[in-house]
């Protein structure tokens, strides 16, 4: 029972933060055209988020087995509330910047402490990926959610600022949430005797030096440089290569998250019975072959008059499938590094797998606009193929490494 509940409880924190996070690029429309800022101006809401993600998990990933995982967790959500509180009431651009960066610094703290934490209730590898891809398609969930329920404030006619009225919604949200976690009860994690604040933190940076680690950051860095690239530019795809309308586009974008979502919650039950290695390279081959099937559709379409999804080209439908076959590695790859280290440093490992999903996506997307603007849409599509040959290099030494730490940690 106790299990379960903390499996509820943080399962429920990152639901939440899925709609958080995810809902910045419909807050920059509506910033737009509510407080009529440029679109320049409104693309620094990324920053406000992204920046403090990177900063904050690499300053105090390994500090919060120290201060405990529910004190950190309802430190979050309670800086998150409070903004969130007072958002409506001020109604101004510089408000939503503070919002998102308040966003960005709890999720740090939140995601830091959900590794750890399924790492303490799980007892093997398989049980770890099985309930770490569950956790992440519950995430999923969570962006498709999000949709829905910011939409649902837009179509309110009245003041321009009443779309705001939905962070009341979202900060009863979070104190239903932060009451969750305040009556689960949740152990302080086993630390190592005599060791300081300093020397946590750089035992956080010597792990960068193990070769099992550097071989994962690689591996996690491609795969959220696809991830990222194609979630980014896949609106733009639709509406420039298929011709479909702006709502359009974004509606069917909306497959991508709802493939990924799938795709982990099926992964998390699969992977109870399959070794993750093959189970991987299964998943890289089949989105190698959904791209070389897919983009040549996409040569011969010509522009032509679509009022709904239903009107849209096969393309349009395949292409987002592929969040189903990539949906297990990122997830999966995390539990198996994880799985690997004493459960004492699972807090400093996410600390450092944040700062380089971070940097991964950020590439992605700058990598895959270039590419687009430069050589066109397909030709910025095929080029996800680079790094999804360079994941399946990674993830051969990636199972070396860790097949060789298992039989060293046996011997020991």
């Amino acid at each position: 029972m106790k299990r379960i509940r903390i499996i509820f409880a943080i399962a429920m924190c990152y639901f939440l933060f899925a709609i958080l996070l995810n809902s910045v690029g419909t807050v920059i429309l509506q910033s737009i055209q509510t407080f009529g800022v440029t679109k320049t101006q409104a693309a620094t809401l990324e920053g406000f988020k992204d920046i403090p993600i990177a900063i904050v998990s690499f300053l105090v990933a390994s500090f919060i087995p120290r201060v405990g995982y529910k004190f950190a967790l309802l430190c979050a959500l309670s800086l998150v509330g409070l903004v969130a509180t007072f958002i409506p009431n001020i109604g101004h651009f510089w408000a939503i910047k503070l919002m998102f960066a308040a966003i960005g610094s709890a999720f740090a703290v939140v995601k830091v402490a959900v590794y750890a934490l399924i790492g303490q209730i799980t007892d093997d590898k398989k049980a770890h990926s099985s309930l770490l891809n569950t956790i992440e398609g519950i995430f999923m969930v969570g962006v498709l959610s999000g949709y829905w329920i910011f939409a649902a404030f837009f179509e309110t006619q009245g003041e321009q600022t009443s779309w705001l009225n939905v962070y009341y919604l979202l900060a009863a949200m979070i104190g239903v949430v932060a009451l969750t976690v305040f009556t689960t009860s949740i152990e302080s994690p086993k630390l190592p005797k005599n060791v300081s604040n300093k020397d946590a933190f750089f035992n956080m940076l010597q792990l960068t030096f193990k070769p099992l680690v550097l071989v994962f950051i690689l591996s996690a860095f491609l795969y959220v440089l696809i991830e990222q690239g194609v979630g980014s530019w896949l609106p733009t795809f639709n509406n420039e290569i298929l011709h479909l309308p702006v709502d359009v586009s974004v509606q069917l974008t909306s497959l991508f998250a709802a493939s990924l979502a799938l795709g982990r919650l099926c992964a998390g039950q699969i992977l109870k019975k399959v070794s993750w290695y093959p189970f991987l390279n299964c998943a890289l081959f089949g989105m190698a072959i959904l791209i070389l099937l897919t983009l040549p559709l996409t040569h011969s379409i010509e522009p032509r008059v679509i009022h709904s999804v239903f009107d849209a080209p096969l393309a349009a439908y395949l292409m987002p499938m592929i969040g189903f076959l990539m949906a297990p590695i990122y997830p999966l790859i995390n539990s198996v590094m994880l799985s690997s280290l004493e459960k004492h440093q699972h807090a400093a490992m996410t600390g450092l797998i944040v700062v380089f999903s971070a940097l991964g996506g950020a590439t992605g997307s700058m990598l895959t606009g270039v590419v687009f603007e430069k050589f066109g849409g397909q030709q910025a599509f095929y080029g996800a193929l680079i790094p999804i040959i360079g994941i399946l290099i990674t993830l051969f030494f990636f199972n070396r490494q860790t097949t060789r730490y298992e039989r060293y940690t046996e011997e020991v």
